[in-house]
């Protein structure tokens, strides 16, 4: 057991998925995962591990923010020795040509978060996905003819805000969508040596105000969750 997660060595799968919500955890047990069982309700943040294809996989829920996810990617890493993790969440697109529904793979993370800046000692670092995952994820979402787009997203400590300013900056420099988890995957990932990457689903277009319903989003949620499981079977 770690401080956070009750799971016995060997009851986590090397490869996870990473939904922030723990429900959606549940949801990727009972209807993606063969012979799942629940490892973990420490803080209602539910884990479960079953097999996919034959093959074992875990989903982990990690909550919202950098914080958090630290304490659950830095557990999965270093108690129970996880290689490969895969966010999935959503996000707010900030350029025009996104569409609700469409899929990002972050290839690399701006952020407002100062997790680096303790690390490096105020210089900047710049967290990237492992390019293995990044292109069978690629490949994976070309394969199930889903609208997939790759690039930079921007990491927020911050929901809800005073001013859209900083945003708009990011939006002019081409960054495509806005998250608050992914600058803490990728550091720690770097940081221990093992694979990590963000896919995130349009929730909302920022531009537009659009939002996808509790419903849409769960057909959307579905297509993320299958190709997170076949890129982290194929590599």
């Amino acid at each position: 057991m770690s401080r956070h997660l009750a799971a016995k060595k060997g009851e986590i799968a090397e490869r996870v998925l990473l939904p922030g919500d723990p429900l959606r955890a549940k949801f990727v047990a009972e209807h993606f995962l063969d012979e799942a069982y629940c490892y973990n309700e420490v803080r209602g943040m539910y884990g479960y591990t079953g097999t996919y294809k034959g093959m074992p996989v875990s989903v982990q829920g990690t909550g919202m923010g950098n914080p958090s996810m630290s304490i659950y990617a830095t557990e999965l890493i270093v108690d129970y020795e996880v290689k490969k993790l895969v966010r999935i969440g959503t996000c707010g697109a900030m350029q025009k040509e996104l569409k609700l529904r469409d899929i990002i793979l972050a290839q690399s993370v701006s952020s407002d978060s100062n997790m680096t800046e303790k690390i490096f000692h105020g210089c900047n670092y710049a967290p990237t996905a492992d390019f293995s995952l990044l292109m069978a994820a690629y490949q994976q979402a070309q394969s199930k003819e889903v609208n997939v787009f790759v690039g930079n997203i921007y990491n927020s400590d911050e929901f809800y805000r005073e001013t859209m300013d900083r945003l708009h900056k990011f939006m002019d420099f081409g960054v495509l969508a806005v998250e608050m988890e992914s600058t803490a995957l990728y550091t720690l990932a770097a940081k221990y040596g093992v694979q990590a990457l963000s896919m995130l689903t349009v929730g909302s277009q920022l531009l537009t105000q659009e939002h996808l319903t509790h419903q849409e989003s769960e057909q959307s949620f579905h297509d993320m969750v299958e190709i997170a499981l076949n890129t982290v079977l194929g590599n």
